[in-house]
This record gives structure tokens, sequence and C-alpha cells, in this order.
């Protein structure tokens, strides 16, 4: 058995945006070798998520619209967290996206359902952040 860690690290000028980053997970799988195994990728800040689903710009856009009534962003003072910072509706978006996922690697691909994608959701952007790919397996 094999592991293999790499970061991905984003720079997003936006508050909001969501990035189609299965490519560089393949890269990433590429890199490490690994045929068979599993593959995790997570987001490292408390204010964004990594998830799987189609990259399809209207589904970016409904997915935003459905978070930000779910949480929205203002008023700020709707939040007790809000204080030191005003992103506690980005922590409750992440609590509903989830932190990340795994995927199954197959002769050496992600194991993955049409139209399936990895996405990296920032809700607190505007400083660099990152994701971490972790790859066991054989």
């Amino acid at each position: 058995m094999q592991s293999y860690r790499k970061e991905l690290w984003f720079n997003v000028p936006q508050r909001r945006q969501t990035l189609d980053i299965t490519q560089e997970v393949e890269d990433a799988l590429r890199e490490s070798g690994v045929q068979e195994g599993l593959l995790l990728v997570n987001a490292m800040h408390i204010t964004a998520s990594v998830y799987i689903n189609d990259a399809e710009s209207g589904l970016y856009q409904d997915m935003e619209t459905w978070l930000e009534k779910l949480a929205p962003h203002e008023p700020i003072s709707q939040y007790h967290h809000n204080g030191y910072e005003d992103n506690a509706d980005a922590h409750l978006k992440r609590s509903v996206m989830g932190r990340e996922v795994v995927v199954a690697v197959t002769e050496g691909k992600l194991d993955f359902g049409p139209w399936e994608r990895i996405h990296y959701f920032e809700f607190d952007g505007g400083r660099k952040k990152r994701a971490l790919i972790k790859i066991i397996g054989e």
C-alpha cells in the first residue's frame, strides 16, 4: 500500500466562487501512481467545501442562490458568530455542503458516473485557500 499527499492552492478574489478542480485531482492521481484505491479531497478551510456534481454554469448559479436563501450573508447582525469577521454565513454554507469527497480509483482513473466532476466551493474568498488531496492504494 502506498500513499500520496498534495495540496492545491487557490487565490479566489470573489467572496464566493465555484472552481472545477477535476483536472488538478486527475493530475495528482497520475503523479501518485496509484492504480487501485481511494482518493480523498477536502477543503482545508472552514469556510469552503469540496463536492461532486455536474460542471454547468446554471447549476453553479442555482447552488449559489439556494445557499444564499438558506444562510444569507446580510444582514450580518443576524449571526452571533459575526463580530471579528462577517463570515458566519460561510460557516453555515460549509456545514450544508460538506467538507470532503472520497472517490474510488480503478485502473488509475477516478471511478466516476456520468457528468461527475469535483468542485471547490469558496464561501469567504479574498485570500489564498487550499484543498488537500490524499490518495491511498496500490
